[in-house]
């Protein structure tokens, strides 16, 4: 496949109509990422934003001992930079590549200047944030009631959604550390779905033999997160010109009337 098809398989660039494409599209730079890279740090200032194609990134929150646990993740459905948009330009969070691969990225200044046109970059953006807060939201629900075994179907299913196939490179310790749990725990955990024959694991490779299974051994958050996200993005597809209420959700209101002043003498 050319790199000129790869923009289309993030669904939110796929989502642009053609006349946002060709702004947009032209400006990227294809960049591939590794496992374990770090996107930004917390506090950085974001220099550009990424659309994965068929990498994943997950958002860390980091305590001052060092100790982290993931908030969310982010495939070929979303994109890394949210507080460009939002005008923070700094997040205390940490981006890591969890999953290496490949991503488009787009300066930041040339985001700001394409979500300022109140057009579709910025109704799909507004979209995927909502998402993401459900994602975030859900996630804190989840490590504070489920068990470590609910927590690691739970975030097995949500990387397999943004991966093409039923394998993930993963270490145990990873895990713990992107759960914020111990690694006994995840090991435990592991262990039995592969007593279950849910899936395989060895060496870091992590493959997914019985999904059904893994989705009703799950907790309710997975499935929050999938119907919120697939609510609110467009399917896969899905274009501008098919989904004309994209944009009327979230122009911006119409310029009120100049109103004539009487003065009386």
């Amino acid at each position: 496949m050319s790199n000129f098809l790869l923009p289309a398989e993030n669904q939110i660039l796929n989502a642009m109509p053609s006349e946002v494409r060709s702004r947009v599209w032209p400006e990227m730079e294809l960049v591939e990422l590794e496992l374990g890279q770090v996107i930004y740090e917390r506090g950085d200032q974001l220099e550009g934003v990424y659309f994965p194609i068929n990498s994943i990134v997950s958002l860390l929150y980091v305590m001052r001992t060092g100790a982290s646990a993931e908030i969310s993740v982010v495939g070929h459905e979303g994109l890394v930079g949210i507080p460009i948009f939002m005008g923070g330009a700094s997040t205390p969070s940490r981006a890591v590549v969890q999953s290496a691969g490949l991503a488009y990225r787009l300066p930041s200044a040339l985001a700001r200047i394409e979500f300022e046109r109140y057009g579709t970059l910025m109704a799909l953006t507004l979209m995927y944030t909502q998402a993401l807060i459900t994602q975030m939201a859900q996630t804190a629900v989840c490590n504070r009631h489920h068990t470590i075994a609910q927590q690691l179907c739970r975030w097995l299913l949500l990387s397999l959604d943004r991966l093409p196939g039923n394998q993930l490179i993963m270490t145990q310790g990873l895990i713990a550390n992107m759960l914020g749990v111990r690694r006994e725990g995840v090991t435990e955990a592991a262990r039995k779905l592969q007593k279950l024959k849910v899936i395989t694991y060895s060496r870091g490779r992590i493959v997914v033999l019985d999904r059904p299974r893994l989705e009703a051994l799950s907790c309710e958050c997975y499935r929050v997160v999938k119907k919120e996200t697939d609510r609110l993005l467009p399917r896969d597809g899905m274009s501008q010109e098919q989904n004309p209420t994209l944009l009327r959700r979230y122009a911006p209101p119409p310029a009120a009337s100049p109103r004539h002043l009487s003065v009386r003498a």
